[in-house]
């Protein structure tokens, strides 16, 4: 069966590179501890609430946007998200003119609030268009378009950011992504997508209280809760520890950094042809396994070469994660869709507080220890997986 239908194409290939976007936030924001670390000689707690700020944003705004776009359109919360992103990157340049750690906090929540709504309204459209059951294929399929922007914003920040690192570094590089974004918004206002209204007037309480028993869906949110605290954890001090066991500075480290970043690129599309044949759970289950075991390697050696090349795997594995989750969770859900994405993108939080956690770790022990905290996140994706391909063989067997 195929993904696409040719009727979505073009509204797909529209959607689909707002995936992108959000990948370059979300990596950029990433060597921002590093730079951080080194501009205001801060401890590995402290930068480490910049994704505190970065993904709180995402759980506090990711159910008022599912609200809006019931209300309006698909389209005006895209409109929505593109504004708070390129308002907030435009934040920076007083963040350095004041040279305030808070101010550049407040930055980065409001523009990670656009990337949430943006999340919430675009992962649901692409989910709709077409055949239930190659939902998630087609979701992985437009993902794969999100470690592109990754691959970019890491080589925007290494270019820009990382080769001379200061205050107006940082925010002459997110001022002219702001100026990019509100290109693409004007673009936006002009384009002839479908608008995507729900007609729904049920309460959003009903919904929540029909997913709340949905038990795929509610250990969905948990185990996306773990994961994206992997991923955020496992990237956020990649240059760090690459830095620490190679005597690297943070321009050349970033190298590794990206090239965990080329892999998980690489590894999106390869699974998604790959779920043509093999179920997409069941991949995850293996990754989550693989995962678990180069984390505890990262968190052993001291090995340059073991450690450049247990982290890059670790990313490889993580590529499929986050859009088998969310389509898993969502199978079924049917009028609630947009409800429980906004659920599942609110679980996205987990950056927020499993990141100061490996910080905390880092800090007390040392920053190979840390690596113990995303071990302990593919356990619970692992779980799920496990649970979710027992229950499909026991109805199979019934």
């Amino acid at each position: 069966m195929q993904a696409l239908e040719r009727r979505y194409y073009a509204p797909f290939i529209l959607v689909s590179t707002l995936f992108l976007l959000w990948g370059l936030a979300n990596n950029m924001t990433d060597t921002l501890l590093a730079a951080f670390k080194r501009i205001m000689n801060m401890s590995d707690t402290q930068t480490s609430f910049v994704q505190f700020a970065f993904y709180g944003a995402y759980f506090c705004f990711a159910l008022p946007a599912a609200l809006f776009i019931r209300r309006y359109s698909f389209k005006i919360g895209i409109i929505l998200g593109l504004a708070l992103y390129a308002w907030g990157a435009m934040l920076f340049y007083p963040a350095a003119a004041i040279g305030s750690y808070a101010f550049y906090l407040v930055a980065i929540y409001i523009m990670a609030g656009g990337c949430s709504v943006l999340e919430t309204t675009a992962n649901p459209y692409i989910m709709s268009m077409g055949s239930p059951e190659t939902a998630t294929r087609r979701l992985n399929l437009a993902q794969s378009l999100n470690p592109l922007g990754s691959i970019l914003g890491i080589l925007v920040s290494r270019t820009f950011i990382l080769q001379d690192i200061s205050l107006y570094s940082v925010s002459g590089t997110y001022m002219g992504l702001g100026v990019v974004l509100i290109a693409i918004l004007i673009a936006m206002l002009f384009a002839g997508m479908p608008e995507g209204k729900d007609s729904g007037g049920e309460s959003v309480g009903a919904s929540f209280r029909r997913l709340w028993k949905n038990k795929r869906y509610r250990y969905g949110v948990m185990a996306q809760f773990f994961y994206l605290g992997a991923q955020i954890g496992v990237w956020s001090f990649t240059i760090r520890i690459v830095t620490q066991e190679t005597g690297m500075s943070e321009a050349p480290a970033s190298d590794v950094y990206l090239a965990s970043i080329a892999a998980f690129c690489l590894a999106r599309f390869f699974f998604t042809w790959l779920m043509r044949f093999v179920r997409p759970t069941f991949l995850m289950l293996c990754t989550a396994v693989v995962a678990m075991a180069s984390s505890i390697i990262i968190s052993r050696t001291h090995e340059p070469n073991i450690l450049i090349f247990a982290l890059i795997t670790t990313s490889f594995c993580m590529s499929l994660m986050f859009p088998t989750i969310y389509g898993t969770a969502l199978e079924g859900v049917d009028r609630d869709a947009k409800i429980g994405a906004s659920g599942l993108i609110m679980s996205i939080v987990g950056g927020a507080l499993i990141t100061p956690v490996q910080g905390l770790v880092s800090d007390r022990f040392c920053i190979n220890t840390s690596y113990i905290v995303p071990f302990v996140c593919f356990l619970v994706v692992f779980a799920y997986s496990l649970g979710v391909e027992w229950k499909r063989k026991k109805m199979k067997t019934a």
